[in-house]
């Protein structure tokens, strides 16, 4: 792969780790509305995010339910997972397209009415790999403090 290339979006957000990912975009809310929601999931089990966001009040939960859902099918069907493993591993929501709109107001003047979008991007893993990384962050740290020590003495 050339430089000028960029990397698969599954290579972006998984790697070469196990799991899945979905993407709903053009969702007709307005980004910082659906980040609310998205910040009590991340990090959850997969089912119990989706069990959760079925009795939120908040109008984002409903799509970011269905995009945690989707994200699970995803995982069931193209790496053979089961929905009980997964957790939410990453998630967040970036601004979509901004619809324009005008409206009238007084003395023939007009305001304009913005009318915004969001992109939300939900990625599961299994819970093994969470794990694991917690392990190989953890090692890692040991043996940096392990160099350390033996340098100072």
């Amino acid at each position: 792969m050339s430089n000028t290339e960029r990397p698969s979006r599954r290579a972006a957000l998984l790697g070469d780790r196990p799991g899945s990912y979905a993407i709903a975009r053009h969702v007709r809310m307005s980004a910082s509305k659906c980040r609310r929601v998205i910040d009590l999931v991340r990090g959850m089990d997969a089912v119990e995010a989706v069990t959760m966001l079925k009795f939120q009040p908040q109008a984002a939960a409903e799509p970011i339910r269905k995009v945690i859902a989707s994200a699970m099918a995803n995982a069931e069907q193209t790496e053979g997972l089961r929905a009980d493993d997964l957790y939410i591993s990453q998630a967040f929501v970036d601004e979509g397209v901004t619809m324009r709109r005008i409206r009238p107001r007084a003395k023939g003047s007009a305001s304009r009415i913005l009318k915004r979008s969001a992109h939300i991007t939900v990625v599961v893993e299994p819970k093994e790999a969470r794990r694991a990384a917690k392990k190989a962050k953890s090692g890692r740290s040991a043996a940096a403090a392990k160099s350390e020590t033996e340098k100072g003495a």
